[in-house]
């Protein structure tokens, strides 16, 4: 939900929220973060497990966080997110207080409040930062849609128990059905 102020928001107002508040801020706009659902939190720690055991059988050197993480992703004042999931693959982009510039892999747990966001602003501006693979993970509709910028694919939309191909690593495929059974 965008906030009023219009676009002159910077990071320092990110930083002055009080305290449990979150948002993100996209080119000077801030838009408050709702709290998680069950099913939300559910799918961002499933996946999120999945994906550090994966990177740490294969001996990786690529690091996973949840959110809240931040993600300074164009390394200016007027843009900060905090996707459910990054993966980044560069150890020079991190430091203590979040990433520096765009993660390897993001990925976002769509909610009824953060589809718009999630399916139009954040496609454009992880596009143009330099992510390189970007999912979104629908529960209502049990879908994730995919999009592999680094290879320039067409987005494309999986059925939750589809198997679903990272396009950042080689052999690693996740079935959502199969992360949240049980």
């Amino acid at each position: 939900m965008a906030m009023k102020g219009g676009k002159g928001y910077t990071i320092a107002d990110i930083e002055a929220l009080p305290e449990g508040e979150r948002a993100e801020l996209i080119d000077g706009e801030m838009f408050r973060m709702d709290a998680p659902t069950r099913t939300h939190q559910k799918l961002l720690i499933e996946l999120a497990f999945a994906i550090k055991l994966y990177i740490r059988n294969k001996k990786g050197n690529c690091e996973v966080y949840p959110a809240p993480f931040a993600v300074y992703i164009k390394k200016d004042k007027r843009n900060y997110v905090e996707p459910d999931i990054i993966v980044i693959c560069d150890e020079d982009r991190l430091e203590e207080k979040g990433c520096q510039g765009a993660p390897d892999w993001a990925i976002e747990v769509a909610s009824p409040s953060s589809k718009k966001m999630d399916y139009e602003r954040k496609v454009k501006l992880y596009r143009e930062a330099g992510v390189r693979e970007y999912w979104i993970v629908d529960a209502k509709e049990e879908t994730v849609t995919v999009y592999d910028f680094e290879h320039g694919k067409e987005a494309a939309r999986y059925a939750f128990h589809e198997p679903v191909k990272a396009g950042i690593f080689a052999d690693l495929c996740l079935k959502i059905s199969e992360l949240i059974a049980g």
